[in-house]
């Protein structure tokens, strides 16, 4: 795998990890509130959301009024655009 299909591998999980958490906001939301620090809502992020550090991550840094539905959409539509510029067969 060369280094831009690293990246946009990289980009898409990341996407994708928002994606999943915008669908299941409420269960983002109360996680993050019920747990005791930030390492932990991360871990129960990952968990909840079956994504790893890197996902997990990212919806924490993402900023609330992103959790809309029309943001959902253009994130939906940028995963697919980054998965038409990887190869078929992986």
């Amino acid at each position: 795998m060369d280094g831009d299909e690293r990246r946009i591998r990289d980009h898409l999980m990341i996407v994708d990890a928002l994606v999943r958490a915008v669908d299941r906001r409420d269960e983002v939301f109360q996680m993050i509130e019920d747990s005791a620090d930030e390492d932990e809502a991360r871990r129960r992020i990952g968990q909840l959301l079956g994504v790893g550090e890197l996902g997990s991550r990212a919806v924490l840094d993402m900023q609330v009024r992103r959790f809309s539905r029309d943001h959902r959409q253009r994130l939906a539509s940028e995963a697919e655009e980054l998965r038409s510029k990887l190869p078929d067969d992986r």
